[in-house]
């Protein structure tokens, strides 16, 4: 999900920041939710665990076996010094405020289960390839390989290293739940509505939605930056050469206030366009948080 390059034609006009219609199932809407689930399609066991992952439901860490975090921890000291530094330009960096920070991160932290797996949560994780940073080693030639003897993480260092980086995203939190539910019995899913989450005015309109499949904006000679954090959408108008297309992506105050991409270099703007023409919202190295264009531009200014 981040930033895409489109070839689209040069009088494509559909409007900027709406997502573009050949990615939307029209039959969706058809369909009304499960009043009982929401349109989940889950069951309300599952329904409180993914609650309880979140911090939207009552947790407590002791309930995994966990330590709950302190202000004084070294990974909550560290957290709580990165955002104070990012907000230099409202208060100055003062160890008052470090403190603060540290005791409202925990506050939030040890109300949520992501951030307090025990042992059982992290096996679940490992058996689903998902730690691959603890269990495996990483070279240019051979990709990811599995180290020798094999080894397991600790839940204590999964949970510091959630604090690290990135955390867990919406895999991490399936994979867990649903490790949980088979230990504790649960059934997985709705019982009104089977696990569907919808319910259809007739077969045909299931069928139809069912077999939807998206369309593409119309291809040609012109060049589009689109966003892919949601369906699809175009973020910037249509040009007829990558060079324009650049060139108003680092002058446009239309874009150039757009978070991390701010402050993107023309040149590193060509790089992606005529490179990748796609790139994550953000890439995460450690406690380094990187624009996901600006990280593909400068590997492609490395190969050339």
């Amino acid at each position: 999900m981040g930033r895409q390059v489109r070839r689209v034609r040069l009088d494509f006009n559909w409007p900027i920041n709406r997502i573009w219609g050949g990615f939307i199932n029209p039959f969706y809407s058809m369909s009304t939710k499960c009043p009982d689930c929401g349109g989940s399609g889950s069951s309300p066991q599952i329904k409180q665990l993914t609650e309880r992952w979140y911090g939207d439901a009552p947790f407590k860490p002791e309930d995994r076996g966990s330590i709950p975090w302190k202000p004084t921890d070294k990974p909550i000291r560290q957290f709580a010094t990165r955002n104070i530094a990012r907000g230099l330009s409202l208060f100055p960096r003062a160890e008052k405020f470090i403190e603060l920070e540290a005791e409202r991160l925990c506050r939030l932290f040890n109300r949520q289960w992501c951030h307090h797996l025990n042992q059982d949560d992290v096996n679940a994780l490992v058996a689903a390839g998902r730690l691959l940073d603890f269990t495996h080693t990483w070279t240019k030639e051979k990709g990811w390989q599995p180290k020798v003897p094999p080894y397991i993480p600790t839940a204590a260092e999964v949970n510091v290293s959630s604090l690290q980086g990135l955390g867990h995203d919406s895999i991490n939190q399936w994979v867990c739940v649903d490790a949980e539910a088979k230990r504790l019995g649960y059934d997985k899913h709705c019982k009104r509505c089977k696990g569907e989450g919808n319910f259809w005015p007739t077969r045909l309109i299931k069928f139809l939605a069912d077999h939807w499949r998206p369309t593409n904006p119309p291809k040609g000679q012109g060049w589009q930056l689109w966003e892919t954090v949601s369906e699809g959408s175009p973020i910037s108008p249509v040009f007829k050469t990558p060079h324009e297309l650049a060139r108003w992506l680092v002058e446009s105050p239309d874009y150039s206030w757009r978070r991390l991409d701010a402050g993107t270099t023309y040149e590193q703007w060509m790089a992606f366009i005529l490179g990748t023409g796609f790139a994550l919202s953000f890439v995460s190295k450690g406690a380094e948080i990187k624009s996901g264009v600006q990280f593909a531009a400068d590997q492609q200014l490395k190969k050339n």
